[in-house]
């Protein structure tokens, strides 16, 4: 059965088309893809995230059982409020997820993970935390709305009240507080400033109008993958899965394998993989031809054959860019089969764009 997001209705009275994303009913756009694209790059653009799954996590061993529980190591996170992108592997190195862990205080911390992945992570978290005397509490009376883009921030301190602007405007990135009843969080997935905020479901309707009323106009799935592909960020089930480890997935930077003495889980083979290399990689492509790289795609290289992982035309370059999974080792000149036909492609450094504008290189 299809499961609907709190915002269902109001998608609906928007003429969103909605699709099947993941088993939950979703908005694809609103109109103009492009169009969704483009304001989140130049203004500020809103998306539903609320089929995404907000778990909190209590007890007096949360700090150890999450530094058990995730390849990167949430001792860095020692000022309440901070926050850590990691992956949580299983024994083989593979990525059952990739989230994002706040620190709250010594025994509460709260993770949200992805729609899709929701009831396994769940099961993994519950029966990993029991040895911990860990509590694993998913929060389904919260909503999550993403306000994203160059003037999401100001939008948003609009709508705060008294003291709470100030707060906000002192927020820094990868950080979050509670004002009043909304969880604002400085992350995104857009590859632009603005704010991930949790709230309570039953307010949440009237927050996304308060939020349309102060000129920040909604974008559905289709921008935001887009959106987060120039921004070089992975898709879960897409780029990366239980069968590719950090390193293949070029997720590297999130493993911590210092202190030596921290265990976690699949940290034997990501420290085999750290020493002797991954046996594939992740690369970025950009073909100056016209045309569309796209997911299954054959990718030809100097060590032999990969494949195009996501790929999408993007609004900002105004040309086809992917991710590709390859053998390790130099590829020499890349092409690409589209349709029986090998077409030349360039192996770039990722991401695709900041700010707003292309990385240097593409």
């Amino acid at each position: 059965m299809t499961q609907q997001t709190v915002l269902n209705a109001t998608h609906r009275s928007l003429g969103a088309r909605m699709v099947d994303f993941g088993g939950w009913d979703m908005p694809l756009n609103y109109g103009s893809q492009i169009e969704e694209h483009h304001q989140v790059r130049r203004d500020a653009g809103m998306f539903d995230v609320s089929h995404m799954t907000v778990l909190d996590l209590r007890g007096e061993r949360v700090r150890d059982f999450l530094k058990r529980l995730l390849a990167n190591n949430v001792d860095k996170l020692a000022r309440p409020g901070k926050a850590l992108y990691s992956c949580m592997l299983d024994e083989r190195a593979g990525v059952i997820d990739d989230l994002i862990v706040y620190f709250l205080d010594e025994r509460h911390f709260r993770m949200v993970v992805n729609a899709a992945t929701s009831a396994k992570d769940i099961a993994w978290i519950t029966a990993a935390a029991h040895s911990f005397g860990v509590v694993v509490t998913p929060r389904r009376d919260l909503a999550i709305i993403a306000v994203q883009g160059p003037n999401a921030r100001a939008r948003v301190h609009s709508l705060m009240r008294g003291d709470d602007a100030g707060r906000l405007e002192k927020l820094g990135r990868f950080s979050a507080a509670q004002v009043g009843d909304l969880f604002v969080a400085r992350t995104g997935y857009t590859g632009e400033d603005g704010y991930e905020i949790i709230v309570p479901a039953d307010s949440a309707a009237n927050f996304w109008q308060r939020l349309l009323d102060a000129g920040v106009k909604p974008a559905g799935l289709g921008a935001r993958d887009t959106l987060r592909l120039e921004a070089g960020m992975n898709l879960y089930g897409q780029d990366m899965d239980e069968n590719t480890t950090p390193y293949e997935a070029a997720l590297g930077w999130t493993v911590a394998l210092d202190p030596p003495e921290r265990e976690f889980t699949g940290r034997g083979v990501l420290a085999r993989q750290k020493a002797e290399g991954a046996p594939r990689q992740m690369i970025g492509l950009v073909m100056d031809e016209k045309g569309v790289l796209r997911h299954g795609q054959k990718v030809l290289t100097a060590q032999g054959e990969g494949e195009i992982l996501s790929g999408t035309f993007s609004p900002t370059l105004g040309k086809a860019i992917a991710f590709a999974r390859v053998p390790a080792g130099a590829v020499g000149d890349v092409r690409v089969d589209i349709r029986g036909r090998e077409v030349p492609v360039r192996v770039v450094k990722f991401p695709f764009v900041r700010d707003g504008k292309a990385c240097e290189g593409i």
